[in-house]
C-alpha cells in the first residue's frame, strides 16, 4: 500500500501553550510576598494580577469542557480528573460495530497532570500487564505503547524517558514527543556516534535487536546484564567510564557507568587503542527540550492531512481491519488517546484509513498508529475499559501513562 494523503487548503499550526504559567506565579508571588493579602474585595482573595491568571484557568476549563460537549454530544462522556474525559462510543462501518474508548487531556487545565511512557520492568527485557504498570505508576489513564518483541519485550523503536534515551529508531518510524508546553511528532532518525581522539564510530542503534550483521549497535545496561552474541566477522568492545577495559568475540557483561560496542570487527578495530570514549546520541529532528519520546507507526495524520505512510515505514504487515490502538494531538494541545476493538462480531476493528478520518474528526492535526491487534488495552481509573481478546490485555513491553504529581503547587 502506498503512501494515502488527502490535501486540505490550509494547515493549522499547534497552539502555543501556557507553559510559563507557573513560572510567572512563582516569579510574581517571590517579588511581592504581600501579594496574597493586597487584594482583599477579590472573590478569589488574589492580587488583581493572580486574579487575572485564576479567571483565565477557570475559562480554559470551561472551553475544554464545551468543546468535549460539543465534539462528544451523543456519545457516553465520564469525567475521569480535572483535564481529563473519557469517551465511550460505538460507530458503524458498512453497518457493522466497532467498540470505540478515546481519552482526551488537557494538561493546561490541570498542571498536575504528567504524561510519559512507562516500561514493564526495570530492563528493557520482560512483560507485564497494562493493570501492573498502571497500578506501579499511580496511573489514572494508561494505552498500550508502540511495537516491541513478543519473545523478549524488548521495544522496538525510539523511547526516551525523562530525557535518557531507552532504544533508537527503527526504518525511522513516526514518534511523539513530550514536551513541558505541548507535543510534537515527525519520523525520527538516529545521530549517534562513539567519539575518540582517534575519530568516532558511527552507531546504527542503541539497545534494539540486530538488523544487520554490518550495523554497529551500543548496549547499555538497561538492555539487560549481557550483551548479545556478536555478529559474523564482529567484536565487542566494553567502555565503562569513558575507558575500553575488554575486548571479545563472545556476549560481555555490561559495566555500570558504561556499555558496549558490537559490530563488525573492522568498524571498531581501528578506534581500540584510544585513550577516552565518549558516547553522543542525538536525533534528527533535533527537539530541544523533549522530556519523552514514544515511537509507533505508521502516521495517520500530518500537519492536519490525512497521510498514511505504510509502506515508507516498512509497516505493511500492520494493514487491513484490526483492533487499534492511536495517539494525536489538537491545535490546542488536547492529546487524544483511542482504542478500537476488534475481530468479533460486536467489534470489527478499524482499518487504517477509518482510523485516520476517525482521528481528524475528533480534532488530530497529527496522529499516529501505536501497536494494536491484541496489544490494544486502555486503562482507566483501575481498570481496563475496552474489550481486549485475552481478559485485561496481554503483557506488555511499555505503555503510555497519566498519572498525578501532586508536589507540583496549585493556585
Amino acid at each position: 500500500m502506498d503512501t494515502i494523503v488527502y490535501q486540505r487548503p490550509q494547515v493549522e499550526k499547534t497552539a502555543a501553550s501556557t507553559a510559563g504559567l507557573c513560572i510567572a506565579l512563582c516569579l510574581l508571588i517571590i517579588q511581592n510576598p504581600w501579594i496574597m493579602a493586597n487584594d482583599v474585595n477579590g472573590l478569589t482573595g488574589l492580587s488583581p494580577n493572580l486574579n487575572n491568571i485564576y479567571e483565565q484557568k477557570i475559562k480554559q476549563e470551561q472551553i475544554f469542557n464545551q468543546d468535549i460537549n460539543n465534539k462528544y454530544k451523543n456519545y457516553i462522556v465520564n469525567d475521569v480528573d480535572k483535564g481529563i474525559k473519557h469517551v465511550r462510543m460505538t460507530r458503524y462501518y458498512n453497518g457493522k460495530p466497532v467498540r470505540i474508548n478515546v481519552v482526551e487531556v488537557s494538561q493546561a487545565i490541570n498542571d498536575e497532570l504528567i504524561i510519559e511512557p512507562a516500561i514493564a520492568t526495570d530492563k528493557l527485557y520482560g512483560r507485564t500487564k497494562i493493570s501492573g504498570i498502571a497500578d506501579r505508576e499511580n496511573a489514572i489513564v494508561a494505552i498500550n505503547g508502540g511495537y516491541f518483541k513478543p519473545q523478549t519485550g524488548t521495544p522496538l523503536g525510539t523511547l526516551m524517558i525523562n530525557k535518557k534515551v531507552y532504544t533508537g529508531p527503527i526504518y525511522d518510524r513516526v514518534a511523539i514527543g513530550f514536551f513541558d508546553d505541548g507535543y510534537s511528532m515527525a519520523r525520527l532518525k538516529l545521530d549517534a556516534q562513539v567519539i575518540t581522539e582517534k575519530g568516532g564510530i558511527q552507531i546504527d542503534n542503541i539497545n534494539q535487536p540486530r538488523m544487520l550483521s554490518t550495523h554497529v549497535i551500543v548496549f547499555t545496561g538497561d538492555w539487560g546484564k549481557v550483551s548479545p552474541q556478536t555478529p559474523t566477522y564482529g567484536i565487542q568492545a566494553v567502555i565503562q567510564n569513558g575507558k575500553l577495559v575488554k575486548t571479545s568475540y563472545q556476549p560481555c557483561e555490561i559495566p555500570e557507568n558504561g556499555y558496549v560496542i558490537v559490530g563488525p570487527e573492522s568498524k571498531i578495530k581501528p578506534f581500540l587503542n584510544a585513550h577516552k570514549f565518549n558516547l553522543d546520541v542525538k536525533m534528527s529532528p533535533n527537539w530541544q527540550g523533549v522530556n519523552h519520546i514514544l515511537s509507533g507507526g505508521p502516521y495517520l495524520i500530518k500537519d492536519g492531512d490525512i497521510f498514511i505512510d505504510m509502506t515508507a515505514e516498512k509497516l505493511n504487515a500492520v494493514g487491513g481491519r484490526n483492533p487499534r490502538t492511536a495517539i494525536g494531538y489538537t491545535k490546542d494541545n488536547h492529546l487524544i488517546m483511542l482504542t478500537a476493538d476488534g475481530r468479533e462480531g460486536a467489534s470489527i476493528g478499524l482499518t487504517l484509513t477509518e482510523l485516520a478520518f476517525l482521528m481528524k474528526q475528533l480534532g488530530c492535526v497529527n496522529a499516529m498508529n501505536l501497536d494494536g491487534g491484541g496489544s490494544t488495552v486502555m486503562y482507566v481509573n483501575g481498570r481496563v475499559v475496552n474489550k481486549p481478546a485475552v481478559q485485561g490485555g496481554i503483557p506488555l513491553s511499555h505503555t503510555l501513562v497519566v498519572r498525578k504529581d501532586y508536589r507540583i503547587s496549585k493556585l
